[in-house]
């Protein structure tokens, strides 16, 4: 059995369970919960499949695993005691009958196969013998610092925001938040393509590019920034905060 077909079955498998706890909970959005933890499964199986010794496939493997780990702790702890995330529970209503079939297919196996082709350089390292580090080594861990910085700080800034009784109805626009309307995505996008330059120093590692450029069209295009986006045009200060903040890259303030 070849090493991507045990990925594939150790990512059915997970899925498949989430889905059952999804079920039990009566809730879809633990989806978000297992997504960091897909990646460091997904990243560790690999290593040890590979029988890698590659010091850089350890550091991708670690990098990705911090990533995930707090992912995982920031939105489990978001989620608590809250009611289901607004769009699992737009979702629940419109599928109907359908409900189910399409919660495990168009939730969690689809989620599973996208985290399979994001991940895609760290599958590439682990498979290569190449251990010596380069410059792009030093770039990819600099992007990954600067991602993470971004994802985690911005995180915590609006946490922080949003527990304050004084904030209710307001939108967050201080700290990380005055320079992009979404820090955190900023942050995740760039962390993974930092962890793609890591890939640069080995055979088809630059075709791994899918990856990366994978998680920068679903954050850009699709369940990102355009869904955030739309619940945060109902509220009264936002086209004022658009106006003046970019919604990307960090830039500073327009107004």
């Amino acid at each position: 059995m070849s090493d991507i077909t045990i990925l594939v079955l150790l990512l059915l498998a997970s899925k498949s369970a989430w889905f059952g706890i999804s079920i039990i909970r009566k809730r879809n959005d633990v989806a978000d919960v297992a997504w960091g933890l897909s990646f460091i499964l997904l990243v560790w199986a690999s290593f040890i499949l590979s029988d890698s010794s590659s010091i850089r496939s350890l550091m991708v493997v670690l990098l990705v695993s911090i990533w995930g780990i707090r992912l995982t702790w920031h939105i489990n702890s978001r989620n608590r005691g809250k009611a289901e995330d607004y769009r699992y529970l737009a979702w629940r209503n419109d599928w109907g009958k359908w409900f189910y079939l399409r919660s495990y297919f168009q939730v969690y196996i689809l989620q599973g196969l996208l985290a399979l082709i994001v991940v895609a350089p760290v599958l590439v390292i682990n498979l290569s013998s190449n251990d010596n580090i380069s410059i792009l080594d030093v770039v990819g861990i600099i992007l990954w610092l600067i991602g993470f910085f971004f994802e985690s700080v911005g995180d915590a800034q609006l946490t922080k925001f949003i527990k304050n009784p004084e904030n209710k109805g307001k939108l967050m626009q201080s700290g990380l938040w005055k320079y992009t309307r979404h820090p955190n995505y900023f942050g995740e996008v760039t962390q993974w393509w930092g962890i793609w330059f890591f890939a640069l120093s080995v055979p088809w590692g630059f075709w791994s590019f899918v990856g990366p450029l994978t998680i920068t069209f679903l954050i850009l295009k699709v369940s990102g920034i355009p869904l955030l986006e739309k619940k945060m045009a109902e509220n009264p200060e936002f086209q004022d905060y658009k106006n003046k903040t970019s919604i990307f890259i960090p830039w500073f303030s327009l107004g």
